[in-house]
């Protein structure tokens, strides 16, 4: 796989996937509390590497808005991706991850930008590393 790529392989399409992380996983918070991303971790089951997905509520603001927020989630995930994908298959684990905006909305946050949603992602996936 390409280093900065986010290929179907590693994307959650299925709605089997989304139940299984949402009743299972663990919710790990930005400190900021902005951003939250909902993660599992499955142990020998002979698949290793990372599957993610990206959320916003409807409840948050207008479809543009929206998905302004996944596509800056999505982007800063890419970029930063690389360390957790090593320590997740030096480790032999298989990670399903849901990132999603916690208390951020487009009334509150109407511009938000790239240097703005980085940081808390780069801090979530440090969290997981440290959570693995």
């Amino acid at each position: 796989m390409k280093q900065f790529g986010l290929s179907a392989k590693e994307r959650i399409k299925s709605k089997k996937e989304f139940d299984l992380v949402y009743s299972n996983g663990e919710f790990l918070f930005s400190s900021s509390h902005k951003f939250k991303a909902v993660l599992l971790i499955q142990r020998d089951c002979g698949i290793c590497g990372i599957k993610a997905a990206f959320a916003v509520s409807k409840k948050l603001g207008t479809a543009v808005w929206r998905n302004r927020v996944k596509r800056l989630l999505r982007e800063s995930f890419r970029l930063n991706k690389s360390e957790l994908c090593s320590a997740a298959n030096l480790k032999n684990l298989n990670l399903i991850i849901v990132f999603s905006s916690n208390s951020i909305n487009q009334k509150h946050d109407p511009k938000l930008s790239l240097k703005d949603v980085m940081p808390e992602i780069i801090e979530l996936l440090n969290l997981i590393r440290a959570v693995l």
